[in-house]
């Protein structure tokens, strides 16, 4: 009783899962019914070549009627060429839906992602993201151009060709198709093994595709820990798992087609035996013996066909039910508040604010502080005290598990993120740049921002002088994560990047932890000037950063245990003092 239900669910969520997977070529209904119209049409001319080959034999070829023998062969071309014809436009249209269903989908599924909180992407490998959104997609795709339509296409035409068949000759016909039952039972059989063999095939596709990308990204630690051969040892067992499940698909085809060869070779012999002694006692012509002989073989092969069709359906099937699983996952959607299109002040409160990425493990404990606009805070503790941690929230990528954190005096829930996200620029001390030009890498396609204004930052800040040393200055590409450039360089254009957007909140982190001394003293000079009249919260184990501030908040395990100015706290004998005096004690 168990497996029967469950058995009715499963075909249940495969009917409801291909439902949705047809619904999204509803905005392309006009084309998706051209193919339609186009399949249907092949479906019924294929099968008419038999029939008037019977029909040439039976009358024009055996009444000597020349005429007639041109008349007819005429026709078969005729029927021949629009077959060609609807082939050609059915196999462009299909192609055309496909591509455009996958390009909707596509920016679908990005779009979505684009909506996840951070905590989402912390915990998903980045290659089996790609996977779905790259792989699985183009996998989707082969349903409309390769799989559905194909599929009811050589399902009409079995149909009208079984319509014939029994119409001319139906004892012939039931000869024909004895075989059938074995054919049936071989068919379930390779359905049920490829599918479970495709959804191993994607399971290893998202794994290969994620260590790949780890990997890459991950290759400078991987050479400085001499860790190549231990990693392709690793790699080796992946790619060898990813190509059994293939060579299982492999396998379970190579046994199929030549069972489908021998059952149409066994139908075939049958009625030859059959159909000839019908011919020999006037019970039939040669004509439909011919035609029945075309019409096994035109039988037998859509049967194959069919398989790759299927082969096609199952593979989009697998790969949509994981396509939809991240498209109906909301609840790692950021919540959207509604407050926006206005420009901040910048006051900031953190009250009682108690948050942990696990909820039990709390990191920041009872967080207290007001920052009105324009003021300037600094937070300063050892590794792991909560530091970043502060920026995180104020940047709305968590929500905390108690407490309140106000921007304005309004909650920072009720803030649309994108719009807050628009009002503040954070520096971090690892900073990422894109594939792309300087101009790109700075303006990231903000386009109200000038190239003007970006060479002018740049020499504000200090990195002008060496982007014009660049064989092509500000247009020099920077590859991947900015590997062409020094680790001093990107800081620099990161600080150009978070600049050049006039923020009304500056959160710098660990910013010029990969300069030197030098640089510091040029970009602590240009940070002064942005950050008049602007909120900036400055974190930094360099206490000469920090200086400044008009408040000095000292965390240490989530909980801020000393606050005042720089000369305060000196005065406190505390642990600031002792960090200042490490840092500064002139050596003998």
């Amino acid at each position: 009783m168990n497996q029967k239900t469950n058995a009715n669910t499963k075909t249940a969520v495969d009917w409801t899962q291909f439902k949705r997977i047809a619904k999204l070529s509803l905005p392309y209904k006009s084309k998706m019914a051209l193919a339609v119209f186009l399949t249907l049409g092949m479906a019924i001319m294929g099968p008419l070549r038999p029939f008037l080959v019977q029909y040439t034999l039976d009358h024009a070829i055996s009444e000597l009627d020349l005429n007639g023998l041109v008349m007819l062969s005429a026709l078969l071309f005729l029927l021949l060429f629009l077959q060609t014809l609807f082939q050609y436009y059915s196999t462009l249209l299909g192609n055309l839906l496909a591509q455009n269903i996958l390009f909707d989908l596509r920016n679908k599924v990005y779009q979505h992602l684009n909506s996840f909180k951070l905590q989402y992407f912390n915990k998903t490998p980045v290659g089996t993201l790609v996977t779905r959104s790259i792989s699985d997609i183009e996998t989707i795709s082969d349903i409309f151009s390769e799989g559905l339509i194909n599929i009811i296409g050589e399902a009409l035409q079995i149909t009208f060709m079984l319509f014939l068949m029994f119409y001319t000759d139906w004892k012939l016909s039931l000869v024909c198709l004895s075989v059938l039952p074995l054919l049936f039972y071989a068919s379930y059989v390779f359905k049920e093994k490829v599918k479970a063999s495709f959804e191993e095939v994607r399971n290893e596709v998202a794994k290969l595709n994620t260590f790949v990308q780890e990997h890459l990204s991950g290759m400078q630690i991987v050479q400085l820990f001499n860790r190549q051969q231990t990693e392709l040892e690793r790699f080796k067992e992946i790619n060898h798992r990813h190509a059994h499940a293939n060579i299982k698909s492999v396998l379970y085809y190579s046994v199929f087609f030549p069972v489908v060869e021998v059952i149409s070779a066994v139908s075939t012999g049958l009625l030859i035996w059959f159909g000839a002694k019908e011919v020999l006692l006037e019970h039939t012509s040669i004509g439909t013996l011919v035609a029945f002989i075309m019409y096994i073989g035109m039988f037998f092969r859509p049967i194959r066909q069919l398989a790759d069709r299927f082969n096609s359906l199952q593979m989009g099937m697998v790969a949509s039910k994981r396509i939809f699983a991240l498209l109906d996952d909301t609840s790692e959607k950021e919540a959207s508040g509604s407050l926006q299109n206005f420009t901040l002040k910048g006051r900031i409160q953190f009250q009682d604010v108690w948050f942990g990425y696990n909820p039990n493990k709390p990191i920041l404990k009872g967080i207290n502080f007001d920052i009105n606009k324009g003021q300037s805070i600094a937070i300063v503790g050892a590794t792991g005290a909560g530091k970043s941690t502060i920026f995180q929230l104020i940047s709305h990528y968590f929500s905390t598990q108690k407490g309140l954190i106000s921007i304005d005096g309004e909650r920072i829930e009720r803030y649309d993120p994108q719009f807050l996200r628009q009002q503040l620029s954070a520096v971090q001390q690892d900073v990422f740049l894109f594939s792309g030009s300087i101009f790109d890498n700075i303006r990231l396609y903000r386009t109200h921002i000038s190239d003007e204004d970006i060479i002018a930052m740049s020499k504000k800040l200090g990195a002008h002088d060496f982007i014009s040393k660049l064989p092509n200055q500000y247009h020099e590409i920077v590859y991947e994560r900015g590997a062409t450039l020094s680790v001093g360089q990107r800081q620099l254009i990161s600080f150009v990047r978070a600049m050049v957007a006039n923020p009304q909140i500056l959160l710098l982190d660990e910013a010029t932890a990969s300069i030197d001394h030098d640089t510091e003293k040029t970009i602590q000079d240009a940070i002064s000037i942005m950050m008049e009249g602007r909120t900036s919260i400055v974190i930094a184990h360099r206490l000469s950063t920090v200086q400044h501030a008009d408040e000095i908040l000292v965390l240490d395990h989530g909980q801020i245990i000393e606050r005042g100015t720089h000369e305060n706290l000196l005065k406190l004998n505390g642990v600031y003092e002792n960090l200042y005096t490490t840092q500064f004690q002139t050596k003998a």
